[in-house]
């Protein structure tokens, strides 16, 4: 997973809410396990649509309650491959939130009227470490768990960071006492 310090560059509005996973990846298209090539397939029956316009920008500004409905993990999958590194949104579906960490996909809540505010410029800058979104000359706050935010900021998943206990994994594994067979000696 790639370590995330800052994203800057344009903004795509979906200005849509409730938003739910089947939306953003239909259940057709859940075939494989590998996370790459679901973007072809993000917003599928809405990218119909005559007038639909959602550039693969940088930065993609949603409604409230994104990613509701199924946990399924192609849903932040799609979204990343199509070419998004961070979603802003008033609020987000809680497994949908975890799922956007674990892949390095940065999920950011602000209050409606800055994703608003945020929209219209078309540009801005998110700053993980100093925890702030820049638009038009403003610097807006955000929360994030504080164990989420280190593990984007060192680019650690799941397994990376149970890899990053591998020596105190050994050490325990060699120190502890075992009674019975061993059965990781050879």
């Amino acid at each position: 997973m790639q370590a995330i310090e800052t994203i800057t560059g344009r903004v795509s509005h979906l200005d849509r809410s409730n938003v739910d996973t089947d939306q953003i990846m239909p259940k057709q298209f859940l075939k494989r396990v590998e996370r790459t090539g679901f973007g072809e397939f993000v917003f599928y029956d809405w990218a119909k649509e005559p007038d639909w316009d959602l550039p693969p920008n940088p930065i993609l500004v949603a409604g409230e309650n994104f990613g509701c409905g199924s946990s399924r993990e192609h849903a932040p999958w799609g979204l990343q491959d199509y070419g998004f590194q961070a979603i802003v949104a008033p609020s987000f579906a809680d497994i949908f939130y975890s799922n956007c960490t674990k892949i390095g996909l940065l999920p950011i809540v602000l209050s409606e009227e800055d994703c608003r505010a945020l929209a219209r410029c078309g540009e801005g800058q998110i700053d993980l470490r100093a925890q702030e979104v820049r638009f038009e000359g403003r610097e807006v706050p955000f929360s994030i768990d504080h164990e989420i935010r280190r593990r984007l900021l060192e680019g650690l998943d799941d397994v990376g960071v149970t890899l990053s206990e591998e020596a105190r994994i050994a050490s325990y594994e060699a120190e502890r006492e075992r009674s019975g067979p061993v059965t990781t000696a050879l």
